[in-house]
């Protein structure tokens, strides 16, 4: 990305508020995995069964209404659904500093989680309602910059706190994060539902100027009222009947679903693994974190500097490197050195970084602008159905066969997985590059033919 280019993007006075808003939400988030995953592996002493019971617990709301909560972010105002939501996760937050055991902490996480599963597509579909497409590639280069970076911050500087502080004093930033996250986008609040809505809605008025009876107006906006149920239903089925005709789009879904039923089996098994090797050092779960974090954005700026992604590489390549990283972890032993496991966590945090914005980028530049929160909700219901039955079989195999050997394992299959994708990228996604010019000649295209 150049300096005009970057320029350019920042230059776009909603884009700027929204990635202010975005980013300290992201932070508020890593900050409060950390302090949770702290409180109950160390502090309650949990074992691997109740870890995995997290989140099932969390993906359990976007099962029931990720679809759907793509749907509702597609014929909505996009920055008010993302304000309720930052204000809804603040109040629930606060109702979690006073969770005594996990009979309460899961109920409440699922209940807050359910605002993540609206306020994810809001965003995306925000993201392509007010960034050119031809800006499109770097905005969501940004996107995944900054949540990386908070993955960075985040867990470095919550490591730091929970030297001094307990865990409740992170899970408390998170809530302050949110309440400035929501005061950023009030400024928002009046961007229309898309532009298509604000143009009909400018032909209405320009209607009842010319003279026509008012009374005609105020019924037809009483039969599309009675109408919405209807439409509601239409626009869920329109999501995925897009998704099974796009074939990149549907590929890409599947790959992401194949590999995250592995990755997912471990996810919150870090805590178990790390117990294992350093029982006393609650912070090096922070340092991991953080290390995951360190190598995504690593990777993110290179690719910025590329400017091209080719779809199987990214993502192929990006599980190589994760389970790559994510085995050799399981091969450490009790005693093993911070500086080997933070480089492990570097090469794992360098996959994901690949993996994720490459999948990001897909979604977005082979959707179409009205699609893009339907898209994005659909895929958010899927990674929550892996999200409910992986972690429960991950706790169940780190408990029958201990931590390392499954680590070994999994790592093995998601490297498997991603190497599949690389060998036959071209029989999966087609054309093998779409590069940073190519969406630029496309944004131009579509800025003519407005």
């Amino acid at each position: 990305m150049t300096h005009h280019e970057r320029s350019s993007l920042l230059s776009i006075r909603s884009f700027r508020s929204m990635f202010a808003a975005y980013a300290l939400a992201s932070f508020g988030d890593w900050f409060d995995a950390l302090a949770i995953q702290v409180l109950v592996a160390y502090r309650w002493g949990a074992d691997p069964i109740m870890l995995a019971l997290i989140p099932v617990m969390m993906a359990l709301p976007a099962v029931l209404f990720g679809s759907f909560a793509g749907t509702v972010a597609d014929r909505v105002r996009k920055a008010r659904l993302m304000m309720a939501c930052d204000l809804l996760t603040a109040a629930l937050t606060l109702c979690i500093l006073a969770a005594p055991n996990m009979a309460w902490l899961l109920p409440l996480l699922a209940l807050r989680s359910a605002c993540g599963v609206f306020h994810i597509p809001a965003q995306q579909a925000l993201t392509r309602q007010i960034v050119p497409l031809k800006l499109l590639f770097q905005a969501t280069s940004l996107n995944g910059l900054v949540n990386q970076s908070s993955k960075v911050a985040g867990p470095l500087l919550g490591a730091m706190t929970l030297t001094v502080m307990s865990p409740q004093a992170c899970i408390m930033l998170n809530m302050a994060a949110r309440l400035f996250s929501a005061a950023l986008l009030w400024p928002l609040r009046l961007l229309p539902v898309s532009p298509l809505a604000e143009e009909s809605r400018e032909s209405t008025k320009a209607t009842e100027s010319k003279g026509v009876m008012k009374s005609q107006v105020h019924q037809e906006a009483k039969n599309s009222e009675h109408g919405a149920k209807g439409s509601f239903l239409r626009s869920w089925r329109e999501g995925w009947l897009y998704l099974f005709q796009a074939k990149k789009l549907l590929f890409t879904m599947m790959f992401g679903f194949i590999g995250l039923t592995s990755l997912l089996m471990i996810d919150y098994q870090f805590p178990t693994l790390l117990r294992s090797i350093e029982p006393t050092n609650e912070v090096l779960i922070g340092w991991l974190v953080s290390a995951i974090g360190a190598g995504a954005i690593i990777m993110l700026v290179i690719m910025n500097r590329l400017n091209r992604i080719r779809y199987g590489w990214g993502l192929g390549g990006g599980y190589v490197l994760i389970g790559v990283g994510i085995a050799f972890l399981g091969l450490c032993p009790p005693g093993t050195g911070p500086f080997l496991l933070l480089g492990l966590g570097i090469v794992i945090g360098v996959g994901n970084g690949l993996y994720m914005v490459t999948q990001n980028y897909i979604l977005q530049q082979e959707t179409s602008e009205d699609m893009v929160g339907r898209i994005f909700g659909i895929q958010n219901t899927m990674i929550s159905l892996v999200k409910l039955t992986a972690p429960l079989i991950g706790g169940v195999l780190v408990t029958v066969i201990e931590v390392g050997k499954a680590f070994m394992l999994i790592g093995f299959i998601t490297a498997l997985i991603g190497l599949a994708g690389i060998v036959f990228r071209t029989a999966i996604w087609g054309s093998p590059a779409i590069s940073k010019d190519r969406a630029s000649v496309a944004g131009e295209r579509a800025e003519k033919a407005l």
